[in-house]
């Protein structure tokens, strides 16, 4: 029951939309964690269903992300060197802002890699199992993702609200906060949840045909 109260405390502040009244709330609350949980498993269901009812969406929401990311770190990193040797010196938040940019980039990313499996897998390894064990690996890999996901969803999700109730402001500026930024992470790590929940029904309809379940992954491709 305390779990469940807990978790009802943390969504009416949610709903209340006040940041302290929610940093306080989550503060060593039972619910918490189960919460998150189901915010993890439930958020990447909901982005899975889209990317299947929205193929556009599917193939280039973290592409586009990441490279918008990265034009704008460009753009703000060469426009700082040019402003600060050639005019009259560079914006003070030229060296804050695209450290974030970075993060938010590096965690789509790492969305986008999970879909390509492009992460470390001992691919040549699995080949040589027999396919239960090669299915049995992929379930344990999807496992452990999730609750990787769940525990950044959680942690970020906290230091979200934490620079929220706080008014941390991004260093060098007036008015932007670093919330905005940080509340990328959990975002980014739920879509990580779709790309896993994806992988995992295409193993288990891959053993059922009788199809090849490990596949040769490829940094940089497409899938």
């Amino acid at each position: 029951m305390e779990v469940i109260a807990g978790m009802g405390e943390i969504l009416s502040a949610l709903l209340a939309n006040d940041s302290f009244e929610l940093q306080s709330v989550m503060r060593n609350n039972p619910g918490l964690w189960p919460l998150g949980l189901v915010v993890t498993l439930v958020g990447g269901a909901l982005v899975a269903v889209l990317y299947k009812a929205v193929p556009l969406v599917e193939k280039h929401l973290e592409p586009a992300v990441m490279v918008v990311a990265y034009l704008a770190i460009g753009y703000i990193i060469f426009s700082g060197v040019v402003q600060r040797f050639f005019l009259d010196g560079q914006p003070p938040w030229s060296t804050t802002i695209p450290p974030f940019l970075f993060l938010v980039m590096t965690w789509v990313g790492c969305s986008y890699n999970v879909k390509l499996r492009t992460h470390l897998a001992f691919a040549e390894f699995r080949k040589a199992s027999p396919r239960p064990v090669q299915l049995v690996l992929l379930m344990v890999d999807a496992v452990l993702w999730i609750g990787f996901a769940w525990i950044v969803i959680v942690t970020t999700t906290q230091e979200s609200v934490r620079a929220a109730a706080n008014f941390a402001i991004m260093l060098g500026t007036d008015n932007v906060l670093q919330w905005w930024f940080l509340a990328t992470v959990p975002v980014a790590f739920i879509l990580l949840t779709a790309r896993v929940l994806q992988n995992a029904a295409d193993d288990l309809r891959r053993y059922r045909d009788g199809s090849d379940m490990i596949e040769a992954a490829v940094i940089g491709g497409d899938a």
